[in-house]
């Protein structure tokens, strides 16, 4: 029985509808957020800077593989840093610039994850407009 489901699910789209992926999103989504920013802040990038916001738009992308089915799904963030002392971006003026960017979460196995990547300069859309010929644009806020 096993194995008819696998068939099943790889060929009815791994079994789940985009619709329901971004539920199963938002019902975890604050611990997601949350761990996503707590390793991009840990990872030391962008250099000479410190994460001093950053505010989740409602605006996303999702992109599935088609090889593999991983899903992959940019969501909008608006940041904001401070330069840390010593840093080199004291005199900067461009610090203080609020930016726009996406955050990058997987949906694979059944489950959501993030390794904390952050496109910066980035929004959902324009993320959702690099990928591969492997990859498909599944749903937008858009």
């Amino acid at each position: 029985m096993a194995i008819l489901r696998k068939i099943f699910d790889a060929v009815s789209g791994m079994g789940r509808s985009p619709e329901r992926t971004m539920q199963s999103f938002e019902r975890n989504r604050q611990d997601l957020q949350d761990h996503c920013l707590a390793i991009a802040t840990a990872s030391g990038k962008p250099r000479g800077l410190r994460w001093a916001k950053c505010d989740w738009l409602d605006t996303f992308a999702l992109v599935e593989n088609r090889s593999t089915g991983v899903l992959t799904l940019f969501r909008g963030v608006n940041l904001s840093f401070e330069a840390i002392e010593g840093g080199g971006m004291e005199d900067v003026d461009a610090v203080s610039m609020i930016r726009d960017a996406s955050a990058v979460f997987h949906f694979q196995d059944k489950r959501w994850g993030t390794g904390g990547r952050v496109l910066f300069n980035m929004t959902p859309s324009m993320a959702a407009s690099t990928v591969t010929a492997d990859e498909k644009l599944v749903l937008t806020s858009d």
